[in-house]
């Protein structure tokens, strides 16, 4: 864990259980203020639908995603190496280069280091961290200002759960899992309650019928919404649109085990 970050809290405040149990509001330095212009004009759209297109073009013009409508080469580039590709490349495989860009973004602004990576990453002379950082360095030289980008869909994500949610909100998300291949266990709590520490950005869906698809135990969490990235709904097109699923800040988790009743 690092004892450096972009946000308002320090990352072993934002990484422990005490911190979901007694949520508190997240926010990047310096984003809303740098682009207040756009919440400023989202504050007075009332559908999600549309406050979710206003955002959208606010990105593409801010960062010439779609400059002289997508013909140029650097534009096509600038268009397919998006933040968009990012999301649609975790969808297909957290482990990919695109899942090792999302994790380095909440290393530097969260200060959270990514515990797995392609393998269980046991220090800065792992394998599994040099896999890490290959990756990462892969992804990020092909686009755009990418984490300027995903600080403004998580800036973007925080106003929409505050608008639909309130302050300091926690949704009931659940986690499908074949064991501990990813995630530490840290403590037996009870029968069925366990402290487990989470990778630093892991994927939860709010249908518990639909976590029983990735694994054969299912785990029920407390997700403060400060500690939510992304959510399916949340653009109009959204790539992840259907699937429930929630990407997640992680760091150390109550988690209660679910019984399979089938």
């Amino acid at each position: 864990m690092s004892i450096f970050n972009l946000c308002n809290l320090p990352p072993w405040v934002i990484a422990s259980r005490h911190f979901n149990e007694h949520p508190q509001p997240l926010f990047l330095q310096g984003v809303r203020d740098a682009n207040r212009f756009l919440f400023n004009k989202l504050d007075a759209v009332a559908s999600r639908e549309e406050r979710g297109q206003v955002f959208s073009d606010y990105l593409s013009v801010k960062f010439q995603l779609h400059h002289e409508d997508g013909h140029t080469d650097s534009a096509r580039r600038a268009l397919r190496n998006s933040y968009l590709r990012f999301l649609k490349g975790w969808m297909m495989e957290s482990n990919s280069v695109e899942g090792a860009v999302l994790k380095s973004w909440v290393e530097s602004r969260m200060g959270i280091a990514p515990t797995f990576h392609n393998g269980r990453i046991n220090g800065t002379d792992s394998e599994a961290h040099y896999r890490y950082i290959m990756d990462r360095t892969r992804g990020s030289k092909r686009t755009n200002a990418i984490n300027a980008q995903l600080d403004l869909l998580y800036e973007y994500c925080q106003y929409e759960l505050q608008r639909s949610h309130g302050d300091l909100a926690c949704l009931t998300l659940f986690r499908g899992t074949n064991g501990a291949t990813e995630d530490q266990i840290l403590e037996q709590v009870g029968k069925r309650e366990q402290i487990v520490r989470l990778n630093n950005l892991v994927s939860f869906t709010d249908e518990e019928e639909r976590a029983w698809e990735f694994g054969s135990v299912v785990w029920r969490v407390q997700v403060p919404t400060s500690k939510i990235f992304f959510f399916d709904e949340l653009l109009p097109t959204s790539l992840l649109k259907g699937e429930g699923e929630y990407l997640v800040i992680g760091g150390d988790y109550l988690v209660k085990r679910i019984m399979c009743t089938v």
